[in-house]
């Protein structure tokens, strides 16, 4: 069988794009293989769920027990209030947090000395990169009974304010923390929607009477919700997730009622007490709980009219 000359161009031009660019189709080799081995190679592990994993025998070796370790877990004693608190924590971190960005994104692109607005930005943006551990010590420095604030607190003749050592308080600067370190991040997805706004309905609006907070409210809104759906969408997948390492750095031992969540849980679980199956089947559960209320949200979200995510 002979190939045509017709052919043989035709498959010149295919991978003509690989011969012209081959150094950034090199350069994405490296993170496609960490994904692979990673991200889908990783799922190999999520046969431990269903296993007696014994570390020795490895993951093939070990025997099957079905949805015993499914049954453990939701039969231990400890997976009701970490079940509560990961609700707790997520929902009100979702209340009190997505909205932040978004009004914060509002304001800023109102500002209209690009100096200042500059400035600002950068600012709100730098916890963003600030790991939890530096976070939660910085936060136990200013917060503690004898931080800088409770001393300010008591030095003017007031009780100090337990921000970090009873419960309630805790929680209060757990979430104030969290959006403090997320908003400014966040901002970057909204101003862009913001920008790419057609300027003639800013234009049609003033010329109806529209003031400041009206444009915002009947142009900018409007324009931005498609982003807002789909990044709402997003976080409602995080609801049964939530962030160990914000837990774990604020945690302590005066403050047990809020801090024991489904993370945590795992952790103690899997690293602590060697419990592999268990701690495999409880972030499976997680992970299942998650992509359902993804798919749950967007199908309620196309429901009314929405875009969504697929």
């Amino acid at each position: 069988m002979t190939i045509s000359r017709a052919d043989r161009r035709l498959g010149r031009k295919r991978f003509r794009f690989l011969r012209n660019d081959w150094e950034l189709y090199a350069l994405l080799l490296l993170p496609m293989i960490f994904v692979l081995i990673f991200k889908y190679g990783a799922y190999i592990g999520l046969s431990v769920a269903f296993k007696d994993y014994k570390i020795l025998k490895g993951f093939f070796a070990s025997k099957w027990n079905g949805f015993d370790n499914f049954a453990k877990v939701f039969a231990a004693r400890d997976f009701t209030r970490a079940f509560r608190n990961t609700l707790l924590l997520n929902g009100l971190d979702l209340v009190l947090g997505f909205p932040a960005p978004i009004i914060l994104a509002l304001l800023l692109n109102e500002v209209r000395a690009r100096s200042f607005k500059r400035v600002t930005q950068t600012l709100l943006y730098l916890p963003h990169f600030l790991s939890w551990v530096i976070i939660g010590a910085v936060a136990y420095q200013l917060f503690s009974l004898s931080g800088i604030v409770n001393t300010l607190i008591t030095n003017n003749g007031a009780k100090a304010i337990p921000f970090l050592q009873e419960n309630t308080h805790w929680l209060v600067s757990y979430l104030v923390i969290g959006v403090w370190q997320t908003m400014g991040w966040g901002t970057i997805v909204y101003l862009a929607a913001i920008t790419g706004i057609n300027p003639e309905l800013y234009e049609a609006a003033v010329v109806d009477g529209a003031n400041r907070f009206k444009q915002i409210i009947h142009v900018t809104l409007p324009s931005i919700r498609p982003t807002i759906i789909t990044l709402l969408i997003m976080n409602l997948g995080r609801v049964m997730g939530g962030s160990f390492e914000r837990v774990y750095s604020l945690m302590n031992v005066a403050t047990t009622e809020y801090t024991y969540t489904i993370p945590v849980l795992i952790y103690n679980w899997g690293i602590q007490s060697s419990k592999y199956s268990q701690a495999t089947a409880l972030g499976l559960f997680q992970s299942v709980i998650g992509l359902l209320l993804v798919l749950g949200s967007d199908f309620i979200a196309k429901r009314f009219g929405e875009d969504g995510l697929l």
